[in-house]
Formats: structure tokens, sequence, C-alpha cells
């Protein structure tokens, strides 16, 4: 009876302790300021993109004047007569912006080639994804991307992988 009563004792303290704490954890919540963090002008991006459905190599970004942007990636390179290349297509919708940093709904479609002699050696070149993303300020104009996206392959596959992404903005 002793080791129940030691045992409900622990239980209740534990209990206690995490109702203490969520509350104090609910109290720190800092809401977002109600100022609007939209942009409003163009903002024009140049970096590098790496993913599936977004394509790999350079890469440019295009934020319109609202929650809407674009990018544009693509890559080339030869080695030993074998051609290796792709371009991708990117569409994100912001969910959320801060000063710094962005939360987004991202859609993307990428083809990519690898061969010699006008022949494809891929048995899935097509890629289609659809996810959401996140955008944080490095330093100044630098800013990271990390994309988590569940990915369609031509020949019938689907994975969720990452993509990423450095860019340099101006305007």
């Amino acid at each position: 009876m002793k080791t129940l009563n030691a045992h409900l004792t622990r239980i209740l303290t534990t209990l206690a302790i995490v109702t203490l704490a969520l509350g104090a954890a609910q109290a720190q919540v800092i809401m977002p300021s109600s100022q609007n963090t939209s942009i409003r002008q163009n903002v024009f991006g140049l970096g590098f993109f790496g993913g599936a459905s977004g394509g790999l190599g350079l890469s440019f970004r295009h934020h319109l004047p609202s929650p809407f942007s674009y990018q544009i990636t693509g890559g080339i390179i030869k080695v030993d007569g074998k051609l290796r290349s792709d371009i991708g297509f990117e569409a994100q919708y912001d969910l959320a912006r801060g000063g710094g940093t962005r939360f987004f709904v991202v859609g993307g479609i990428a083809y990519y080639y690898s061969g010699g002699d006008n022949k494809n050696d891929m048995t899935s070149p097509t890629r289609a994804g659809l996810g959401l993303g996140g955008e944080w300020v490095m330093s100044g104009g630098l800013h990271f991307v990390a994309e988590g996206v569940f990915t369609f392959f031509s020949d019938g596959n689907i994975f969720p992988l990452p993509q990423v992404g450095l860019y340099y903005y101006f305007n």
C-alpha cells in the first residue's frame, strides 16, 4: 500500500508540474504584429537551388507585390560525351510572412536529361511536387530556403523529399 501511495503521489506531482509548465509556456507566446508585412514592390533573387521537383542549378526568383512568387532553376554539365541537364519551375504562395522569414505552399515541376545521342537514359525524367517551405534571412540580402515536398515521378513513384536553396535578393 505504501508503494502505491508513493506511485500515486509521483504521478500527481508530475501532472501538476506539466500543467503549470504548459500554462507558463502559453503565457510566453508572442502574437505577430498587426502591421502589414506583405511585399509592396517586385523583388528579385539569384542563387542556387537543388530539389527533385524544383530543378538543380542556378536559380532566379521573382517575388511579386503580392503573396505570389515563382522561381526558374536550371543546370547543365557535359562529362565524357554524356550531357546532364535540367530545368525546373516553382510557384509559391505565402501563408505567413515576418520581417526576416516566410512560410509558403509550393508546387513545382522539373525535367531532367542524362544521356548522349539525343536519348535520355533516365527512366523517370519528369517530376512534379507539392509541399511546404520556409525562407530565412541569413544576413543582409542572403536568404536560405528549405522545402519539404511530396515528389511525383513519371514512373509512378511518390517520395517525400527535401529541397534547399540559397539566394541573394535585390530590387
